[in-house]
């Protein structure tokens, strides 16, 4: 299968954060975000294989400096690494001070999309080339995020699995 270029998948969406977005300290909702970023993240990985992609998981949300009412945000998305069936997209939010011209990272995300066939069975996917230094830089250390989602799955499977005895009155059955 022929490669695809991350520049190929990428994705931009930006608004402007209103009071109906933000909380009760004038930032904007976590939730509001988190669904930017996998609406951002998702058109990414459709893009890059042409199919239904569905989200496997988001590794994590990493929130760093707050966006206010009155600020733009701002998020791009590409496909940084493709493993057989799966795609790592990576997700930068970017906040910007519409008065000041200022721009800042507010967030930083990574999540995994499967790609499905018609049927709806995980369907191969082209791999990514990497070009600028930082789309090379996301590709080189992306195994190592691979290997570390596969442990907390499985960890996450474990939890469910525990969780899945316990009564709504927080007694475990045996």
């Amino acid at each position: 299968m022929e490669g695809k270029r991350a520049r190929e998948s990428l994705v931009v969406k930006s608004a402007l954060i209103g009071p109906p977005d933000a909380n009760n300290v004038g930032t904007i909702f976590g939730g509001k975000v988190m669904s930017y970023i996998d609406d951002v993240a998702a058109l990414s990985a459709r893009r890059h294989c042409r199919m239904i992609v569905v989200t496997a998981s988001t590794d994590s949300v990493d929130f760093l400096r707050p966006l206010k009412v009155g600020q733009a945000i701002h998020l791009e998305a590409f496909v940084s690494w493709t493993s057989n069936t799966s795609m790592e997209v990576f997700v930068k939010i970017m906040g910007e001070d519409l008065w000041t011209g200022e721009r800042f990272v507010g967030a930083t995300a990574f999540l995994t999309f499967v790609a499905l066939d018609s049927a709806g069975k995980p369907h191969p996917v082209p791999p990514v080339i990497p070009e600028s230094e930082q789309e090379k830089k996301l590709f080189d250390t992306a195994p190592e995020r691979s290997r570390l989602r596969k442990e907390r799955r499985q960890r996450s499977r474990n939890f469910a699995e525990k969780f899945a005895r316990v009564t709504p009155w927080g007694e475990f059955k045996v």
